[in-house]
């Protein structure tokens, strides 16, 4: 088998919405950082036209594996990572990936690696639990898919151990997580050697998340990264300046880059049900409460506290603008935010339409909350009093969308 790492971008043990704004760093950036820390990586160089991936290939050496370079997990099941045997076959895939739509990404820039056999993938990882209040490493002989699922399905199967951070990880603590892993007594030294370099970048670069997956086994028992995941903390760019310059060469998808320019907390999903609220915790209880009644959240979006009729008018637009969306509601808690100028935005929004692209399900709460019902045109917009409500209407709508 041939090397196409292909892990899921962040958080792959957590939930994939980020408390904190963090920068990612693609593949080939987390690569080369990881590569620089004495962490074994295949040869690549990165390419963006069919001529450069062919002369990416040719200085390599057959057979490669050409990699898009976007912020999507699942990129080899939606075609955005093929190998390539020859030349022809180097010129065909480079055309098919580069300029497609992977998952609302446009791909403008490949990876063209060394493809190397392997006969095992192992997954290692490091996070902060926030339930301990500790980073914690991870180490499982389920790499090479979706970690989630097997955090979720079979925790078991994933070892994990806490540091820490005033001494930072003690060489027995990588052995004893390699080891309760499972993984084979000829491989784990280097194994917890990888860990470790892990747990120091994640500690010396002000690191949210770094992992490997998959970290794959060779033959002759040698350790190769085959996919490379590491999130900044965005607070700590500016002692990180070398990962700060990084951040201006990534092409971020349309929808976040808007965002950035609304000034919006905003994070593309994978699901089909809008969400907009005013405050985190807010929108997170929202994405739970989707979850719950059987719906996917398509977004998370925070508007922040005293929105005005422009803000939310600016949310309306950016998340009618994803084209993955079948329903959004509104989840508005008014304290500092009047939920009379929520119900003008969201009007406003709404009246430039000559037919509304999406049912809008509203939920308002505190602050001017009954002037704000009173004020929405029900015309436009389903209105709810209570959050639980809400969000089943929300999801019953994305459900008929659908079909």
């Amino acid at each position: 088998m041939a090397v196409l790492g292909d892990s899921d971008t962040t958080n792959s043990c957590t939930r994939k919405v980020p408390s904190e704004s963090k920068m990612r760093l693609h593949e080939y950036q987390a690569k080369s950082v990881f590569a620089e820390a004495g962490i074994p990586t295949p040869d690549a160089e990165l390419a963006s036209s069919v001529d450069e991936v062919v002369e990416a290939a040719e200085d390599i050496g057959y057979p490669v594996a050409v990699k898009a370079q976007v912020h999507v997990g699942g990129r080899g099941k939606a075609g955005g990572i093929k190998l390539a045997e020859s030349r022809e076959e180097a010129e065909q895939v480079a055309d098919e990936i580069l300029g497609m739509d992977l998952k609302g990404y446009h791909v403008e820039r490949v990876l063209v690696e060394e493809a190397v056999n392997f006969v095992n993938e192992l997954y290692v990882g490091v996070t902060m639990d926030r339930g301990e209040g500790k980073p914690v490493a991870m180490v499982s002989t389920k790499g090479g898919v979706d970690i989630e699922s097997v955090a979720e399905e079979t925790p078991e199967a994933i070892a994990r151990e806490h540091v820490d951070p005033a001494f930072g990880m003690h060489p027995y603590q990588a052995r004893k997580a390699v080891y309760d892993a499972g993984v084979p007594r000829e491989l784990a030294s280097d194994v917890a050697s990888v860990l470790r370099t892990l747990y120091q970048l994640w500690d010396d670069r002000d690191a949210s998340e770094v992992e490997i997956n998959p970290l794959m086994v060779t033959e002759d028992d040698e350790i190769i990264a085959a996919d490379a995941v590491m999130n900044i903390d965005d607070d700590a760019l500016f002692r990180q300046s070398d990962l700060a310059e990084m951040e201006e060469e990534t092409y971020e998808d349309d929808l976040e880059r808007k965002a950035g320019e609304y000034g919006f907390d905003y994070v593309r999903l994978s699901g089909n049900v809008g969400i907009i609220g005013n405050g985190a915790g807010l929108v997170m209880t929202t994405l739970d409460l989707v979850d719950y009644y059987g719906g996917e959240p398509a977004n998370f979006l925070d508007i922040g506290g005293g929105a005005k009729a422009e803000r939310v008018a600016n949310a309306l637009d950016m998340v009618f603008s994803d084209e993955n969306v079948d329903a959004v509601v509104f989840n508005i808690f008014g304290g500092i935010t009047r939920g009379d100028e929520v119900a003008k935005g969201i009007n406003d929004a709404l009246g430039q339409f000559d037919e509304i692209p999406k049912p809008v399900v509203v939920r308002l709460a505190g602050t001017n909350a009954e002037e704000g019902r009173e004020i929405l045109n029900d015309e436009l917009v389903t209105v709810e009093e209570t959050l639980e409500d809400a969000v089943q209407r929300t999801v019953e709508y994305s459900e008929e969308e659908a079909q």
